[in-house]
């Protein structure tokens, strides 16, 4: 949708897009109330927790990319929380794992998203706390309407609930019954604790001293102690088939501070386009954007089978990088990464037929170093709750409309959330929550959530710069994305989607970019993804070769893909991505608002006034 304003008026406030209807909805009402896209963003986000708690929860993490108005460039709020400080190799090895679980509490980080969202309120919004918790508080308390994914996944996880994990049982199966898709479903914990928190924060003597009293409860009170206790004292099942404890502290959850910093970028024509640094997968969108400079992937039809082949490639490439050189380090050559000269190397490495292999380069002259490579199918572990991906690794038969499946090992995979949203005045923020979703680990009993597994996505192998370290983030797979254009802040996005994240977002880019389409009509418009990369999530598994299409792709595009040595797998017609995004520009005095939101699974919406 476009909304065009006067700025100067009164009555205009801004848009917000996000993967769920209601949390769009509360989003746009604290604009109307006068607050900024950044107070927007913040109750969207905590709404997200309640009415999408298989997506993420309140301890999981969001990195965020936040543009004040008039900014020359953004800035990162890394709500990524560390691994605890006990979490070596060492520990890890001596319990017999060469793969950290993909659930339980032994792949907790710090939470992060709590610390994140209440920074960016504090030192970037207007709202008091009271009003970014309220909406959540209202849904957690009254209910919300249950979706029909959420439904069925609890169903899916029933036996794992019942089996090991009472407390989630007693969340999720009020009564020994599961919750029926559109009745109200409701999380009274949740909406205790956060009543409890705004009464602890009313005797702040001013905005920033009450969200200040908040960050304490969380990380330095009563919340960081239950989460130290919690797990200390359970063994909890996990994905080994085992049971283990968490390594979480209240030391551990009093040192956190999310991380402010400066985004990375790569310049493309008259756009410049930003994301977080390689402690998240975010630079791969800007080494595939520097590749596909020198190509002319400007002039190719994006339903074409040359289109989808030379961004296949180009991905491979990128992610290869990733899994060679990115992680919380300093040790990353990000500069080297991203320069055109590194660009034409990668890119002369692209020939007409698909490759079947894993080539990270070598920036400045440096030797990668790659993880282990694990073919797909090769990993048989019991379990339920591990991974995050929105996309299948096949089409199953109880896979519709993107919902989540069960995989060959049973595991049933969770997922992640976006918020878009830009005011009036023109501040943008791009976020994108994940983890703590309830198929992850067990509630803890009295907060009414899960603890996120993000650490994961850390490796056991020594040497790489995503090696697992005490106090150190996981490389994650969260990555939201900011485009100026002509120095001016122009549009904000992202998606759902694990390590398809950036390859969604670089499709939906050159098609509005090059092709001239709207927002709405890039979002809709059919995708695809490669899985020829070391996946983020347990059991850390590479596909070889193998590329995922809509169905909406003809079927000549899909034999000219397997002739070039492409293994395709065609997905549900409406099944790739979830994005969300909006964009504002100036039409002399004239105000352009726009948004766009994935019509994928139902579920998300725009909204602009």
């Amino acid at each position: 949708m476009t909304f065009t304003t006067r700025p100067e008026l009164r009555g205009t406030f801004g848009a917000v897009s996000s993967t769920h209807w209601l949390a769009s909805t509360v989003g746009m009402s604290i604009l109307e109330k006068g607050h900024t896209a950044f107070d927007a963003a913040v109750a969207t986000g905590f709404t997200l927790q309640i009415v999408e708690p298989h997506l993420n929860g309140p301890a999981g993490e969001v990195p965020i990319i936040v543009t004040p108005a008039g900014a020359d460039t953004p800035i990162v709020i890394s709500g990524q929380g560390p691994s605890p400080s006990k979490a070596t190799v060492a520990y890890f090895k001596g319990l017999g794992l060469d793969i950290i679980p993909g659930t339980g509490l032994l792949a907790a980080c710090i939470p992060g998203a709590f610390g994140a969202w209440l920074t960016l309120l504090r030192d970037y919004g207007t709202a008091e706390l009271e009003d970014v918790l309220a909406p959540a508080i209202y849904y957690a308390r009254t209910g919300h309407p249950l979706v029909p994914r959420i439904a069925r996944t609890i169903g899916e996880m029933r036996e794992l609930f019942e089996t090991h994990w009472p407390s989630s049982a007693e969340l999720y199966l009020p009564g020994g019954v599961a919750p029926q898709s559109g009745k109200l479903f409701r999380n009274p914990q949740i909406a205790a604790l956060y009543q409890q928190i705004i009464d602890h924060a009313k005797s702040g003597k001013n905005r920033e001293a009450r969200i200040d009293a908040a960050l304490d409860f969380w990380y330095r009170g009563p919340v960081a102690e239950r989460i130290e206790e919690f797990c200390a004292t359970e063994e909890v099942w996990d994905v080994s088939g085992r049971h283990h404890k968490g390594l979480i502290t209240a030391q551990d959850m009093a040192d956190y501070r999310p991380l402010v910093e400066k985004p990375v970028s790569v310049a493309y024509g008259d756009y410049e386009v930003f994301k977080c640094g390689p402690w998240s997968q975010g630079p791969v969108l800007l080494q595939m954007l520097q590749i596909l400079k020198g190509t002319d992937i400007a002039d190719l039809d994006p339903m074409s089978a040359d289109f989808v082949h030379l961004v296949v490639e180009t991905a491979k490439l990128a992610m290869a990088d990733r899994d060679s050189w990115y992680g919380d380090s300093s040790d990353v050559p990000i500069k080297a990464l991203l320069s055109s000269g590194y660009a034409d190397i990668r890119r002369a490495l692209i020939t007409g037929k698909a490759s079947m292999e894993v080539q990270p380069g070598t920036p400045d002259g440096r030797n990668p170093n790659l993880p282990p490579l694990r073919k797909v199918g090769t990993i048989a572990q019991p379990g339920l709750g591990g991974g995050e991906p929105t996309v299948r690794e096949a089409k199953l038969p109880n896979d519709k409309q993107g919902e989540p499946a069960l995989t060959r090992e049973g595991a049933q995979r969770g997922d992640t959330v976006q918020v878009s949203a830009v005011d009036r005045w023109g501040n943008m923020v791009s976020a994108t929550p994940s983890g703590g979703w309830f198929q992850s680990s067990p509630v803890i009993p009295g907060l009414g959530f899960s603890l996120t597994t993000r650490a994961q996505m850390f490796w056991l192998e020594e040497g790489l710069n995503s090696t697992l370290a005490p106090s150190k983030r996981p490389r994650t797979t969260l990555t939201p994305s900011t485009v100026y254009r002509g120095g001016q802040p122009y549009m904000a996005f992202g998606t759902p989607g694990g390590d398809q994240q950036d390859q969604w977002q670089l499709i939906m880019l050159l098609r509005h970019l090059h092709k001239g389409m709207n927002l709405q009509e890039a979002i809709d418009a059919p995708s695809f993804h490669t899985d020829h990369l070391a996946s983020s999530f347990w059991p850390r598994e590479i596909n070889y070769g193998a590329v995922t299409l809509e169905a909406r792709f003809p079927e000549a595009v899909r034999e000219d893909l397997a002739a070039r040595g492409h293994k395709i797998t065609v997905g549900d017609a409406w099944s790739e991505g979830r994005l969300s995004a909006v964009a504002r520009e100036m039409d002399g005095d004239v105000q352009l608002i726009k948004a766009g939101a994935n019509p994928r699974g139902v579920q998300g919406y725009a909204v602009a006034r």
